[in-house]
C-alpha cells in the first residue's frame, strides 16, 4: 500500500524536502507527498527484464533514448510528480526541459516517448490517477503491466487475470489496447519489438 503524508506542497517543497540517498521512493500526487509501497521481488525482475528489452531495441534501431534510474514527470497543470517503473527519455530534447539539470524532472512530450508502470497493491493509481495525468501531459503511449490481475474488472475484465493494458494518444485522447497470454505486443514506440505478454509475465517467476 502506499502512504500519504497529507500536508500539501508545492512541487518546489518536493523536490526541495525529497531525502537525498534514500532507500524510499516518493511521489508528489496533486499537492501531497506519497511514499511508494517496497516493491516484491517479481516487480522488480519484470522491471529489470523490461529494461533489458527496450534498450536492446532502441540500441538496435540507434535512437537516441536512455532509461534514467530515477526522474520525475511533472505535469505542467498540477502540483505533482511521478517515477514510472520505466521511464524512456528522449536525450535530443532534454536540452529543453527547464527542470532536467538541477531536478531530473521532464515535462515536455518531445522528452516522452514511453513510460511504463507495473501494477503492485496501489493499482488505482495506475489506472486511475496516473493514465489521466500521462494523457494530460500528452505522453504518446503507456503500459500498465498487471502480471498478477490486480486491476478493477473495469478495466482488466471479469474474470480478473494478468493483462498488459497499452494506452495510446489518438487525437489527443488515449485508446487501450490490451493483451494477454501469447498475444504479441503492439508498440507505437518500438513495432517491430518481438515480445508476448507471456514472456513478460514470466520474467517475474524464479527459475
Amino acid at each position: 500500500m502506499t502512504q500519504a503524508l497529507t500536508k500539501k506542497v508545492t512541487f518546489d517543497e518536493f523536490i526541495a524536502w525529497y531525502p537525498e540517498n534514500s532507500q524510499r521512493r516518493y511521489e508528489l500526487h496533486d499537492g501531497v507527498i506519497v511514499e511508494m509501497a517496497p516493491p516484491t521481488g517479481e516487480h522488480e525482475q519484470i522491471v529489470g527484464f523490461l529494461v533489458g528489452e527496450i534498450v536492446t531495441e532502441y540500441k538496435r534501431l540507434k535512437l537516441p533514448y536512455f532509461i534514467p534510474k530515477t526522474a520525475f514527470i511533472k505535469p505542467t497543470q498540477s502540483e505533482a510528480a511521478y517515477s514510472p517503473d520505466v521511464l524512456l527519455l528522449n536525450n535530443s530534447n532534454l536540452v529543453n526541459e527547464p527542470l532536467w539539470k538541477k531536478e531530473s524532472t521532464v515535462s515536455q512530450v518531445a522528452s516522452i516517448p514511453l513510460v511504463i508502470e507495473v501494477v503492485s497493491t496501489n493499482w488505482r493509481d495506475d489506472y486511475f490517477t496516473k493514465a489521466g495525468k500521462y494523457e494530460e501531459v500528452g505522453i504518446p503511449e503507456y503500459w500498465i503491466v498487471d502480471y498478477l490481475g490486480l486491476g478493477g474488472r473495469r478495466f482488466i475484465g471479469n474474470p480478473k487475470q494478468p493483462t498488459i493494458s497499452i494506452y495510446q494518444l489518438i487525437e489527443g485522447e488515449y485508446q487501450v489496447k490490451q493483451f494477454r497470454g501469447s498475444d504479441r505486443i503492439q508498440s507505437l514506440a518500438f513495432p517491430e519489438l518481438n515480445l508476448t505478454a507471456e514472456q513478460i509475465f514470466r520474467a517475474g517467476e524464479v527459475a
